[in-house]
């Protein structure tokens, strides 16, 4: 399909994905973009702060394989719709823990939270990556996930700008938190429901008659269990090897090494952010609306071109390199003035890799086996998080916060350079 061939069809499809990843946008920018700063301000430690990234990627390890494998020959719009509607439930119901919690006590409640969800979001994952290779053909790819990425920068700008400013005008803490976190989990919910319009007014029908024994099946123990035993077709290994031979098995190797380094500062970045630098929280979200200002910017004026121009896979290779320019920057600052630097900065260079690692992964992917491949994507993805997050409390431990970036960026600039190998 070439790019004049925009049917009305089509152009329904990409709205609803535009104002998917809208409402997706308001959850970050309000609960996922605090929920660390948060964790840090009730008195977490590192090692927690590194068990939010680290628990759900062992989860994620545990669920990926049965799940890719369960995906294979389902509907994947369905399998994608009950799969985020189970998990940005429990990101509804994130506000509620201070009433049930003590401060010590809401760490690790938002901790196992956070590992419950991963199930459903696990599923998510994968059969949203290979429903949307399905819906959207190869030659609008690049456009559509550049013009997500601005439209998902958009809300998060605007909810992480109102966050911070809820967060330090509602002087009562927890309360000024909650609020934030009820905003991200109705933005969640409203996603899910605008997932559902991918379906056709047939394929709806059922969902809209028989919602209470979908959401029943959806939410018992029993469907999960049903979801991991289901019978594997004939001929069916759990663990696709065929799929790790060849060039393929190497480009997953550097994922993992790539998100291995990017996610160790990441338990260490809140510390920075409220003990080294003392910053506040409208400070805080003013450089995360910087970063996501930055990235709609590009998204909007030429990452689509700069993808047609030099290809996908140098847009991968440049843009991981250049990513260690975040942490560096984080390593020189000593006050707000570098914070929001590396993010006007990060947020250019994160436009650019989204789509470098969205389409090159796209062009490695047969179209005749995606839900396979983007199984083991995803656990080689949730491997580097969970080796990363358990790594970067240590590190920065061992050498203090400060010297465990220095060390980080140069291991990012590294990994960048897999790809040039890899790739």
């Amino acid at each position: 399909m070439t790019l004049h061939t925009l049917t009305p069809e089509l152009r329904a499809t990409f709205r609803i994905l535009y104002w998917d990843i809208f409402w997706i946008g308001i959850l970050v920018g309000t609960t996922l973009s605090f929920q660390g700063v948060y964790a840090t301000r009730l008195g977490a430690s590192s090692f927690q702060l590194g068990l939010l990234s680290a628990g759900p990627a062992v989860v994620a390890l545990l669920y990926t394989l049965p799940a890719g494998l369960w995906v294979e020959g389902r509907p994947l719009i369905r399998v994608a719709f009950l799969s985020a509607l189970w998990m940005r439930l429990g990101y509804l119901l994130l506000f509620s823990l201070p009433w049930f919690l003590g401060s010590r006590t809401q760490i690790w409640g938002l901790i196992l939270l956070t590992l419950v969800v991963t199930i459903p979001a696990t599923l998510l994952n994968i059969s949203f990556n290979a429903m949307f290779a399905e819906i959207v053909p190869a030659a609008w790819r690049g456009e559509v996930v550049a013009k997500r990425t601005a439209v998902m920068a958009v809300s998060t700008t605007l909810c992480t700008l109102l966050s911070g400013q809820i967060l330090d005008r509602v002087k009562a803490f927890p309360l000024n938190y909650q609020i934030v976190f009820l905003i991200g989990g109705i933005g969640a919910m409203v996603s899910t429901y605008t997932v559902g319009k991918l379906f056709s007014a047939n394929e709806l029908a059922p969902i809209r008659q028989g919602w209470r024994s979908i959401l029943w099946r959806s939410f018992s123990l029993r469907g999960i269990v049903e979801l991991v035993t289901s019978p594997r077709p004939e001929g069916k290994a759990l663990v696709r090897l065929d799929v790790l031979r060849g060039s393929f098995g190497g480009f997953l190797l550097a994922f993992v090494i790539f998100y291995a380094f990017q996610f160790l500062p990441n338990p260490l970045y809140p510390l920075i952010y409220v003990r080294e630098l003392g910053l506040p929280d409208s400070a805080i979200s003013l450089g995360t609306a910087l970063f996501n200002a930055m990235m709609m910017i590009a998204s909007l004026t030429f990452v689509s071109r700069l993808s047609r121009r030099i290809g996908h896979r140098w847009m991968l290779i440049s843009s991981t390199i250049l990513s260690s320019s975040y942490t560096l920057l984080m390593a020189l600052a000593r006050d707000a003035t570098l914070f929001w630097v590396a993010s006007l900065t990060g947020g250019v260079i994160w436009a650019v890799m989204n789509v470098g690692i969205v389409n090159r992964l796209m062009d490695r992917v047969p179209d005749d086996d995606r839900p396979a491949h983007m199984a083991l994507y995803n656990l080689a993805v949730n491997q580097g998080v969970l080796v990363g997050s358990l790594l970067g409390p240590a590190v920065g431990d061992w050498l203090g916060l400060r010297p465990a970036l220095w060390v980080t960026t140069v291991l990012q600039i590294l990994a960048g350079l897999l790809f040039w190998w890899l790739g």
